[in-house]
């Protein structure tokens, strides 16, 4: 085999990862029954779902099962999906429209944002341009490309452009303040996320930077351990 077709396979796995194909074998790593953690109170803030490039909203299927355990109702759980072929700034409008639209219907001051990959982007450019940070009081980066991947290098698309390293998204998007706000900022990286690379591209200054074990792009969303630690943070 040439050494271009082993890079262009090579490419090719972490497109089919990015996309959210490239889940692991075997059952994810579920906390056993007596790790799970206990029913919440009622009072939590609603909570808003951002997938990422390529995906929708099953994506979130395990870790919705995950928060219904922990005793958080439909009622607060919102699985968005959107147009992700469009520019990150666009979802950030939408997104924008989305969250007033749950806090009318729930009576909520504040929501939290879940987001998995790209979907970090177009959220914090909801919080630093579009006025969130007023309206938002965790926010949560599973495997989000902050800084770039290399990965996005394979991709046409407007969205998957924008997380090319040194992007002019980017760029906008990370000068000055990473975090802006009164909003708890959160980041989950693992170091073996073939997506994501290079691996610095996820933590921000000003967040909860967490390093898990050992998963892959998609297992990191689908992983009980993440879930757990995702959970105390925002209910904090």
């Amino acid at each position: 085999m040439t050494r271009r077709v082993k890079i262009g396979l090579a490419a090719l796995l972490g497109l089919l990862v990015l996309s959210g194909c490239g889940r692991e074998e075997g059952p994810p790593n579920w906390l056993k029954e007596q790790e799970l953690p206990q029913p919440q109170a009622a009072g939590n803030d609603p909570v808003i779902f951002v997938h990422g490039w390529h995906a929708d909203a099953t994506t979130w299927d395990a870790m919705l099962q995950h928060f219904r355990q922990a005793g958080f109702p439909d009622a607060q759980l919102f699985n968005w999906a959107y147009d992700v072929s469009q520019s990150n700034a666009r979802t950030a409008e939408q997104l924008r429209e989305l969250v007033d639209r749950v806090l009318r219907q729930t009576g909520a001051q504040r929501v939290d944002l879940v987001t998995h990959s790209m979907g970090g982007l177009s959220s914090r450019y909801y919080l630093k341009f579009l006025g969130g940070t007023a309206k938002v009081d965790a926010w949560v980066s599973i495997a989000g490309p902050n800084h770039g991947t290399f990965m996005s290098n394979y991709c046409a698309s407007v969205a998957c452009g924008e997380m090319r390293l040194n992007s002019a998204f980017l760029s906008n998007l990370n000068a000055g303040d990473e975090t802006p706000g009164n909003v708890r900022y959160g980041t989950w990286r693992s170091p073996c996320d073939e997506a994501i690379n290079p691996d610095s591209s996820v933590p921000l200054t000003g967040a909860m930077n967490v390093q898990t074990s050992c998963l892959s792009h998609s297992g990191l969303h689908d992983d009980g351990r993440v879930f757990a630690q995702v959970l105390a943070f925002i209910t904090k």
